[in-house]
């Protein structure tokens, strides 16, 4: 069913040879997953450290046998076709083994972070009709405080070692007692509802995207080509399961790839030292990671650490900036490539392996999607003009692309319109077809008669030592029609002054171009951000304004 691994010298031959079948029922659970547990059952599907740091092994039988169980479970107590179920498992076995029954029944997952409040969990259940629940026992307290107010809930389910709470069934239990659920004529697949997500709503409340059952295929080129990963190799990308970037990246296309995924379940606080440690340890081939990280990784002593296995390593959700790429190559002799997407899509953009990476560049589009940049007139832009990514629709909707954003059809027909899907993100193209992000559309600054991108002056600001985390915004200024603000969270030892507002400021002429640097710099303890931990401009742009007024 899949297509046969390519190994491209050049972009210009990926684009030419590629090619991806889109069966008209797939269903990754049955038509993938239980087919290769058929034909590999013992293969080492993922390798767990649990937060105890206790490693166990799963293989493909494990999966299919007891995603089967816990489908037919479900089924039993109610869920089927289209129901739509909440998971909160953070990084457990259960979490897969729950998504993989809930493809196989039909009923749409809503992976969810464990961050949410009985507030958040009361509003998504209530907007999402959400009918059932599958979360650990450290979050049913929440669950209970919200379901007061939750009508529409029916089946709890829970997972962990705590005393049951009344109304709860424990999912080891039920899915022990179950025959498998297996295909048959009239299973879903294909165009049927299959994930929802929220979006972390930046800029306003969260939106319900939804996907259908062709998305896992549009995982093929993450985990195939963008993470290149071949049967044997161990791949972790960093990420919570509550997110987009757990499935992106630890779960379908990794395991189309014949890779062996490794989940570490950590709890508290990020420990850089602990991460290099589960590396080195494990043998870890390929590597993806938020920029973010690599910027504490690369504060370690990287040479303590048996980094050889590593073969691979990839970023996304922000920009990565020259130095940490340069300083991570330097001590691990790997570059970092970088890749694009969004809840709505899959890997839309990507550095690949036979592509040489350029740091701050997020690669070419991928051949699964025709990506132009579009003016403001909707005209195609020339090399060096910025301008909206956006997806031509023209042959149809390409496998991973969101059908829409569930019961907002106005903000849906918003983003798809005149034939195209709007990202909402700006973005340059070079002389040879690099794509270089910009930043959202919303959040372009134009500064006497330039247009600055945000991330680009953020990117600048935080290779600075005192510098934390930096957002940037644009602030009304009567000569230059905006003038570029910073809010900046100083790193331990630095303290707020007027030398370090001119050191800052010289660093970042020093850094990129000099009309980019930051006019005013505001000292906060903290950014106001998403429960995903993006930053919430928007909310800052408003502050600044109540407080000009």
């Amino acid at each position: 069913m899949l297509p046969e691994r390519l190994n491209p010298k050049s972009y210009e031959e990926f684009l030419a040879d590629f090619s991806l079948p889109v069966p008209p029922r797939f269903n990754f659970a049955f038509d993938f997953l239980d087919a290769e547990a058929a034909r590999n059952p013992q293969g080492l599907a993922m390798i767990h450290l649990d937060p105890e740091g206790r490693r166990r092994e799963y293989d493909f039988a494990f999966f299919s046998r007891e995603s089967g169980r816990l489908a037919a479970a479900l089924k039993a107590r109610g869920l089927g076709r289209g129901d739509r179920v909440m998971i909160i498992l953070y990084r457990r076995v259960e979490f897969w083994l729950s998504m993989l029954a809930l493809h196989k029944l039909g009923a749409v997952a809503v992976p969810s972070p464990a961050l949410l409040t009985p507030k958040d969990i009361e509003f998504r259940v209530n907007y999402a009709h959400i009918k059932g629940v599958i979360v650990e026992d450290s979050i049913v307290p929440r669950i209970e405080t919200a379901r007061t107010t939750c009508p529409s809930l029916a089946t709890l389910v829970r997972v962990g070692s705590a005393p049951a709470a009344p109304g709860w069934l424990a999912l080891e239990e039920i899915a022990a007692a179950a025959e498998p659920l297996v295909k048959g004529p009239d299973s879903p697949g294909g165009d049927d509802p299959f994930l929802i997500y929220f979006t972390s709503g930046t800029t306003g409340l969260p939106k319900m995207v939804e996907h259908t059952h062709s998305y896992p295929l549009g995982h093929y080129t993450t985990g195939v080509h963008w993470h290149d990963l071949r049967p044997g190799d161990i791949h972790l990308t960093l990420a919570d399961t509550g997110w987009g970037k757990a499935v992106w990246g630890k779960f379908y296309g990794q395991w189309m790839a014949g890779a062996t995924v490794l989940t570490w379940d950590f709890r508290g606080k990020f420990e850089p030292a602990d991460l290099l440690k589960v590396l080195a340890e494990q043998k870890v081939t390929g590597f993806c990671a938020p920029p973010t990280v690599y910027r504490f990784l690369i504060r370690q002593d990287l040479s303590a650490f048996d980094l050889s296995s590593l073969r691979h390593c990839t970023t996304a959700g922000e920009l990565l900036n020259d130095g940490v790429f340069h300083a991570w190559k330097k001590a691990t002799g790997l570059s970092i490539y970088e890749g694009y997407g969004q809840t709505e899509t899959c890997l839309q953009v990507a550095t690949y392996p036979f592509m040489e990476p350029r740091p701050g560049s997020i690669g070419k589009p991928s051949p699964l999607w025709r990506i132009s940049l579009l003016d403001e007139n909707e005209q195609p832009c020339p090399p060096g003009e910025e301008g909206e990514i956006c997806i031509d629709l023209a042959k149809g909707l390409p496998p991973g692309l969101f059908t829409g954003y569930l019961d907002e059809p106005e903000k849906t027909a918003g983003v798809k319109r005149n034939g195209f899907y709007h990202t909402g993100d700006k973005a340059w193209m070079d002389e040879d077809g690099y794509l270089w992000f910009l930043g959202r559309t919303d959040d372009l600054i134009k500064s006497s008669g330039y247009r600055i991108g945000p991330f680009e002056v953020e990117s600048a600001l935080i290779t600075h030592p005192a510098v934390v985390e930096a957002a940037v915004t644009g602030v009304p200024d009567p000569v230059r029609g905006q003038a570029v603000k910073a809010t900046v969270v100083l790193a331990p030892g630095f303290t707020a002054s007027e030398d370090l507002t001119l050191d800052l400021q010289h660093h970042v002429k020093t850094v990129t171009a000099p009309y980019k640097y930051p006019r005013i710099i505001e000292y906060v303890s903290e950014l106001p951000k998403t429960i995903s931990g993006k930053i919430k401009r928007a909310e800052i742009r408003e502050r600044d304004e109540k407080t000009a007024n």
